[in-house]
């Protein structure tokens, strides 16, 4: 099928090459403009006829090809896409884990890192969560409050302070030391 496409549209496969080559060359937004344009001059606006051409995306060609025609860009809004955090859908949630955990942290005892330490840990906020008013329909898995406490520099440890210090014995000095 390809052949008698480039046939009929009087297209080389050199021609093809070049079109190939530049595309990859062309940063997004003006690339898919440029599909579009290639579509509707060398193969009479098919985006299936590019796609098995050029192995171009069959939908980012049509709308290429509409920008092209109409000459208003599409906007990208890639950024927008992602998926909302926790903290973003619910925000008294964040105000809420903050009040029960901060009174229960530390600082790094060395102060190198921002880190705040921690002895509750993220099944506990759930559970003080559930106690202080929250349903479980409200709130997220024990996994997601886990991870919004590392995301807010919050780290389970045991306090510094409060650990047995251990007793060392001194070592033993050698007989060959204890002859002098």
């Amino acid at each position: 099928m390809r052949k008698s496409v480039l046939e009929s549209s009087n297209v080389s496969e050199e021609t093809i090459d070049l079109i190939a080559r530049m595309t990859a060359e062309i940063p997004w937004p003006k690339r898919r403009s440029f599909m579009g344009e290639t579509a509707v001059s060398l193969l009479k606006g098919s985006s299936r006829l590019a796609e098995s051409v050029f192995g171009w995306n069959r939908n980012t060609v049509e709308v290429g090809i509409n920008e092209f025609q109409t000459g208003f860009r599409c906007v990208d809004d890639i950024a927008n896409r992602k998926r909302k955090t926790i903290e973003e859908k619910h925000p008294q949630l964040l105000i809420d884990i903050q009040k029960l955990v901060d009174p229960k942290s530390h600082a790094d005892y060395q102060l190198r890192t921002n880190l705040a330490y921690t002895n509750i840990t993220a099944k506990a906020v759930y559970e003080s969560l559930l106690e202080n008013g929250w349903s479980e329909d409200d709130l997220p898995t024990v996994r997601t409050i886990s991870n919004l406490l590392n995301r807010h520099g919050y780290r389970v440890r045991s306090v510094e302070k409060t650990m047995v210090q251990k007793k060392r014995k001194k070592p033993m000095q050698s007989s060959r030391m204890s002859e002098r």
